[in-house]
């Protein structure tokens, strides 16, 4: 099945100021980022703030112009197109839910005129269809009619979300992009959210692609989870693997820092320095931080292994067994075997 989008060694590297006034420093949010999307799947993205996750999610929607590579929109360029021609491919076939609805959504518009915009934008039917389309679409995502009129600021965080999620769904996309669409909720409401997303993945047929540091969350949402560490995918899992069977080091660390309520796991300690993005180490970038690290790993940044299962591949020189579990890398005593 051809990919919806595919991305090709791509790199975006951001000019920030440092010290002087005429001085700016090299940010290395993204390299060599390889990635396809298919029709219908759910692929999760995780890593701790900073690895690159929402600059991903800018550049598969076609917000963020990579600096290097290629991103691919059902086979074309997305990026040799014109401008107005890939603002319509991407409008139309893209959807992309923000972290904070408070922030994402106008708040002097109504909820109507909201979920209207898109579609006056790209001049999709009639005004009669764009009204019967709000109508469709509040209804999808549970929100009551009565709430048509009201303002963001009247909304509770969970019904604000809720809209943005309707207003990435109004001209029918095939992807999706839920970048920490969660994160800035309560706790009540969070799995309500969740569900909604799963429920509407599978009725409509979407593509999602969820970023999230949360690596349980990913796994329950996902089909196969992209692990990223300073700007760049270490590791690529089937989601039923992730918790004892993924092999990069780092992805296991996450996952032991994630509470666990039914089977909790202590915590793997990582020591050393963080890493900037303007200054990556040499070699593999996670090597000042983990527990396996050699010699090997500050001199060369390893390729793609493939794991025994098939969709399964990471970037490390010395990989976790496959067979040992989280658990007992969580003890205080872990050496490198």
């Amino acid at each position: 099945m051809s990919a919806i989008i595919e991305l090709s060694g791509t790199d975006v590297v951001h000019r920030a100021r440092s010290g002087g006034l005429f001085t700016r420093d090299r940010v290395y949010a993204l390299t060599g980022a390889d990635l396809a999307v298919a029709p219908g799947e759910t692929v999760g993205v995780v890593g701790e703030s900073g690895c690159g996750k929402s600059t991903l999610a800018k550049v598969l929607v076609g917000v963020e112009r990579p600096t290097a590579g290629t991103v691919s929109f059902r086979g074309r360029d997305l990026w040799s197109m014109s401008a107005d021609e890939r603002r319509t491919t991407v409008g139309r076939s893209t959807g992309m839910i923000f972290q904070d609805p408070s922030t994402a959504l106008n708040r002097r518009l109504p909820v109507r005129r909201i979920l209207r915009d898109p579609m006056d934008v790209h001049g999709e039917g009639t005004g009669r269809e764009r009204e019967d389309r709000v109508r469709e679409l509040m209804a999808l995502v549970g929100l009551p009619r009565a709430l048509a009129d009201a303002l963001p600021g009247q909304l509770s965080g969970g019904q604000r979300q809720r809209v943005a999620i309707a207003r990435a769904l109004a001209l029918d996309p095939d992807l999706v992009v839920a970048d920490e669409p969660t994160s800035a909720l309560d706790v009540s409401v969070r799995a309500q959210i969740l569900n909604l997303l799963l429920d509407l993945k599978e009725r409509l047929g979407l593509a999602l692609v969820f970023v999230s540091h949360d690596i349980q969350t990913v796994r329950r949402m996902s089909d196969r989870v992209i692990t990223m560490y300073l700007g760049r995918i270490v590791e690529e899992t089937p989601a039923g693997r992730v918790t004892d069977r993924s092999r990069h080091p780092y992805t296991r660390a996450l996952f032991s820092a994630t509470p666990g309520l039914l089977d909790p796991v202590d915590p793997i300690p990582l020591t050393g320095p963080v890493p900037s993005a303007t200054r990556p180490p040499s070699g593999c970038p996670f090597r000042t931080r983990c527990w396996k690290a050699t010699e090997l790993c500050a001199q060369q940044m390893p390729g793609f292994s493939d794991a025994s299962s098939p969709g399964h591949r990471y970037r490390c020189h010395h990989p976790v067994e496959e067979d040992r579990s989280t658990r007992d890398l969580a003890q205080p005593a872990t050496e490198p075997s």
